[in-house]
């Protein structure tokens, strides 16, 4: 017959693993880590090939990149909207309260749209991009000299400069930012587009 502990050990014991276990935890917590295990998300999209992706103009790798700007454009009206600016090619997601719920930047096609106030017609869940590359999340809202003007993202995550030679109105997003725009631009959703 095994020895039976005294009922002090079995307390001790237990007291010295529960500390163990949240010194661990404290370890983990100062450096940043989760207990659990979670698989790390990269932040910018995936490129169909090994070459880096285009980027939007002055943007720089993600150790240095430019931060967004945060405010909404002065001149973009009121009300909830999706706000569009030419210049630093960056979309803002407004609340009712005029309040930016989201702003990311863009990859614009080679038609723009101009500057003004546009609403969101037509959806589309998915299609081939007018480049041949295969697109989601589809929120049209203008047309110039023929060409229909979207915003979108490419199915693999990729952010392709626009085809040479080619019309193309698509304002390719990141995949987060396109399922994001998607859930928010629904039919009738304004548009505004600022220089």
């Amino acid at each position: 017959m095994p020895a039976r502990l005294p009922s002090w050990a079995w307390v001790t014991g237990l007291t010295t693993g529960a500390i163990a276990v949240v010194a661990v935890l404290g370890v983990q917590a100062d450096q940043g880590t989760k207990p659990t295990a979670s698989a790390a998300r990269p932040s910018t999209p995936a490129t169909a090939d090994a070459k880096p992706s285009a980027e939007p103009e002055g943007k720089e790798k993600e150790t240095g990149a430019k931060p967004k700007e945060s405010a909404v454009p002065a001149d973009s009206g009121t009300g909830r909207r999706i706000v569009y600016s030419l210049g630093t090619r960056q979309v803002w997601l407004v609340d009712a309260s005029d309040a930016p719920r989201r702003s990311f930047e863009v990859w614009p096609g080679t038609v723009a749209p101009d500057p003004g106030t546009y609403t969101i017609g037509t959806r589309t869940d998915a299609t081939t991009g007018s480049d041949g590359v295969d697109i989601e999340h589809i929120v049209y809202f203008a047309a110039k000299s023929g060409v229909s003007i979207a915003f979108s993202n490419a199915v693999d995550g990729s952010s392709p400069p626009p085809a040479e030679g080619r019309s193309t109105g698509g304002i390719r997003v990141a995949k987060a930012d396109g399922e994001a725009l998607w859930t928010f631009g629904t039919t009738g959703t304004t548009v505004r587009v600022v220089e």
